[in-house]
C-alpha cells in the first residue's frame, strides 16, 4: 500500500483491516497475522487509539430481541440555524434517539431513532420532539430494512 494516512503506516492499515473484520482478534492472532511480535500490535494498537482513530470498543446489541422493532428516521426543521445548540441539549435526553447529525440540505439535523412500536414513535414525536420550541417540524422515515451495516473498508 505504502500510504500514509494520519500518521498511519502499511502495518497500522493492516492492522485496521483485521480489527474491521472481527474486532475481537486477539493482539497475538493480529501478530501472527502481521508476522510481527504482540508488543509491536499492542504498540500500534495504543498509538492508533491515542490518535483518536481507534475510540474505544462497542458493544452492538439486536435491539429487535430486546422489543425495539421499530427503526426510523427523523429529518428535522429548525426555526433557525442558531438555535442548533438549545435543541440538541433537548434532543441528547431523549434515550430513543441513538444517533444525531447536524447536516446541510434540507434537514437542519437528522436523527436515527428505535423504538418498541409505532405508539411509541408517534408518542416520541409528538411527546419529546416536536414540543420543543425551537422545533419548526419533522419529517419521519421508517426503516423496513438494513441490507448493509458496516465499517469503511480500507
Amino acid at each position: 500500500m505504502n500510504l500514509k494516512i494520519n500518521g498511519l503506516d502499511d502495518l497500522d492499515l493492516q492492522i485496521l483491516e483485521i480489527l474491521i473484520k472481527d474486532s475481537r482478534t486477539p493482539y497475538l492472532e493480529i501478530a501472527r497475522k502481521c508476522h510481527v511480535s504482540g508488543g509491536t500490535i499492542h504498540v500500534r494498537m495504543k498509538k492508533m487509539e491515542d490518535l483518536g482513530i481507534i475510540q474505544g470498543t462497542k458493544l452492538i446489541l439486536d435491539n429487535s430481541k430486546l422489543g425495539y422493532d421499530v427503526c426510523c428516521f427523523v429529518g428535522i426543521y429548525l426555526n433557525k440555524a442558531s438555535s442548533y445548540n438549545k435543541v440538541l441539549e433537548e434532543l441528547e435526553t431523549i434515550k430513543e434517539i441513538v444517533e444525531l447529525h447536524y447536516t446541510t440540505g434540507q434537514y437542519s439535523v437528522f436523527a436515527k431513532v428505535i423504538c418498541k412500536s409505532i405508539s411509541d414513535l408517534q408518542n416520541l414525536l409528538v411527546n419529546k420532539i416536536q414540543v420543543i420550541p425551537e422545533i419548526q417540524r419533522t419529517d419521519t422515515f421508517i426503516s423496513l430494512s438494513q441490507p448493509i451495516d458496516r465499517n469503511i473498508q480500507l
